[in-house]
């Protein structure tokens, strides 16, 4: 009996399946999330307004004939529907990178400021050097973008910086910034006719044009972001950690703020500052990829749009036949999310 029983003592456990899985689940869950995204934009180029059937949808984009619906479509809903994949996808990778390159849960392109040195460049540009057209407002949005987030990481404590210090700091510069914005409007009546909606953050004025000129700096800045995706999982470990590991901490650092700048920037430019998307969806996303940047990446670049579109379509719901900006129904959605996440991390102690 001893003896015919030692082959099963003796025998190897056979290796736990949860590894291999996670990352078939990992693709599902990613697969899951485009068809997702799929639907909300049948949703957004279907509700407003005036709701359209699916078949006038179908008509409008692969038969226009020049109809009212065919060009609410095609015209109207079509660009804004495409200007809130660029936005959001370039919001969403933004937040997940600051995050990942300041190893700081609350890091988002609003709350750092980022959002509002763009806007102040891009207000500044209009009323004192007449500036008009988008491709003047993405540079000045990029000037403004890159001085403020070296400034908050200045006043931050720069290496020394914490989580609190970071969000104090860009706190601190978003109120001083939009102050600013909300003085030159008031001081130049031209300047706030423009501008009331997009310091707001909107895809209302969305159209083709605008998508032509921001999205070479949307899928730059997404290429450069998915370059370093390993690096950045490597620094969420510590700088010592990460240069064991092989990472150049001086390059990806570079690369990661090129990046941010250029999302931000090409986001800002287009529809104004708009907050809490680039927080929310990486944190909603690392409860199922957990800290590897080579998913969380894909991830937020599919679910931000979702997050952006959906509010988009809540707002042109609540208040028809008028309609709630997209920037303020993110407000409303992440001001509670922050303050959850506050509480769930301890920061006041820190």
């Amino acid at each position: 009996m001893l003896v015919d029983s030692l082959p099963e003592q003796s025998a190897a456990p056979a290796p736990p399946a949860a590894p291999r899985k996670r990352p078939a689940r990992r693709a599902a869950g990613l697969l899951v999330s485009v068809g997702l995204l799929l639907l909300v934009c049948v949703a957004s180029i279907a509700v407003g307004a005036k709701s359209l059937p699916p078949s006038e949808v179908w008509h409008g984009l692969f038969h226009n004939t020049g109809s009212a619906d065919d060009v609410i479509v095609a015209d109207v809903r079509l660009p804004r529907t495409v200007l809130g994949l660029l936005v959001g996808t370039a919001l969403g990778l933004a937040g997940a990178v600051m995050q990942a390159l300041t190893r700081n849960p609350l890091a988002e392109p609003g709350l750092l400021g980022v959002n509002a040195g763009a806007a102040a460049a891009v207000v500044s540009a209009i009323s004192f050097l007449g500036v008009t057209s988008i491709t003047g407002y993405v540079w000045f949005a990029f000037l403004g973008a890159a001085v403020v987030s070296a400034l908050v990481y200045v006043l931050g404590g720069s290496r020394a910086a914490t989580p609190v210090r970071l969000a104090l700091a860009g706190t601190a510069a978003t109120a001083a910034l939009f102050g600013y914005v909300n003085a030159v409007q008031l001081l130049d009546s031209a300047a706030l006719d423009r501008l009331r909606f997009w310091t707001v953050g909107s895809l209302a004025s969305a159209d083709m044009a605008t998508v032509g000129k921001i999205w070479p700096f949307v899928v730059v800045g997404v290429l450069l972001a998915l370059l370093i995706a390993r690096p950045l999982t490597a620094m969420e470990m510590g700088d010592d950690t990460a240069r064991a590991l092989g990472a150049h901490l001086t390059r990806t650092r570079v690369v990661a703020m090129v990046s941010v700048t250029l999302l931000c920037g090409a986001a800002t430019a287009a529809c104004g500052p708009i907050v809490f998307i680039g927080l929310m969806v990486p944190h909603l996303v690392r409860t199922v990829t957990g800290p590897d940047m080579r998913w969380i990446l894909p991830y937020a670049a599919v679910l931000a749009p979702v997050l952006l579109l959906g509010a988009d379509v809540v707002g042109r719901v609540v208040a028809r036949p008028a309609e709630l900006q997209v920037g303020i129904v993110t407000a409303l959605i992440g001001g509670p999310v922050f303050i959850h996440l506050v509480r769930r991390k301890r920061m006041a102690k820190l």
